[in-house]
């Protein structure tokens, strides 16, 4: 009899393990069985274990054409609770293996907000100064936020921001600059009354181990006239944790193999060089 195992996945492992990946890897989260992103959690794939393996075996004794499909479901929710992997939660944006985004959705569910905040770390096995130099040249920024169109510096300390937003049409906003420490910190916030009020900090220090940057950035969207946050996540696509998880996973691939990866997380070109 073929054995299934199923790979458990802790919090700290899903941050980490992206961040000490090779360069390249194009991947921030964790690797299950045959190489593909864990966005499953450990409940949902027994079950899937378990009603695949009842619908497989229940369709060899029908034995009819109608059988058919469900062997091939069954066959699915298997292959779903072996690998940990659903291409379904990955187009949606859906992480049920991921405490934190869960932890989110829920609160967000039960007790609708306004605010939708989101914190995130990796490492990146770059020196703190190349890190803070490609961030802080904000026109550098939608080389790995997926969601941003553009961003034009406008002065010292100001900026005009576009995104792609996946419904409706595009929305812009001006931002200023409100902490910039050299090397360590960088700070911004919309002026008032712009459409969507966001806010945003990334923190660089020194690795514990010596070796690389942790990248610490925290985002927080304040939703339009009355919206909920399901209502804003919705508008930019997928919920704030997961935007943020995906896009410090692009900033790394960026700074470490110097390339920008595309939606399917393969390089097509370059990165451009922070401006001195």
């Amino acid at each position: 009899m073929t054995s299934i195992s199923i790979e458990h996945v802790t919090d700290e492992e899903r941050e980490q393990a992206g961040e000490r990946s090779k360069a390249g890897d194009g991947n921030g989260g964790r690797r299950g069985n045959g190489g593909r992103y864990i966005n499953v959690g450990d409940t949902e794939r027994w079950l899937s274990l378990a009603g695949g393996a009842a619908l497989a075996l229940y369709a060899l004794k029908r034995r009819s054409p109608a059988s058919l499909a469900l062997a091939a479901g069954g066959a699915a929710l298997i292959g779903r609770g072996a690998t940990g992997h659903s291409p379904v939660y990955q187009r949606l944006g859906v992480d049920t293996a991921d405490p934190e985004a869960i932890r989110q959705n829920v609160l967000a569910a039960v007790l609708p907000s306004r605010k939708l905040e989101a914190e995130r770390a990796y490492t990146i096995m770059r020196p703190r100064h190349e890190l803070y130099a490609f961030w802080r040249d904000f026109e550098n920024l939608p080389q790995f936020m997926e969601h941003l169109e553009s961003v034009t510096v406008t002065s010292d300390r100001r900026s005009h921001w576009v995104t792609k937003a996946p419904i409706g049409k595009p929305i812009s906003w001006d931002a200023e600059l409100t902490e910039d420490v050299e090397d360590r910190v960088i700070a911004w916030r919309s002026l008032p009354d712009s459409v969507v009020e966001n806010s945003g900090q990334v923190h660089f220090s020194d690795a514990a181990d010596g070796r690389g940057t942790t990248v610490r950035a925290r985002i927080i969207y304040q939703a339009p006239g009355g919206k909920t946050v399901q209502e804003i996540s919705r508008f930019f696509g997928e919920s704030a944790s997961q935007q943020l998880r995906d896009d410090l996973r692009r900033f790394k691939q960026v700074m470490e193999a110097g390339e920008t990866p595309t939606t399917e997380g393969q390089p097509h070109g370059q990165r451009k060089e922070a401006k001195r």
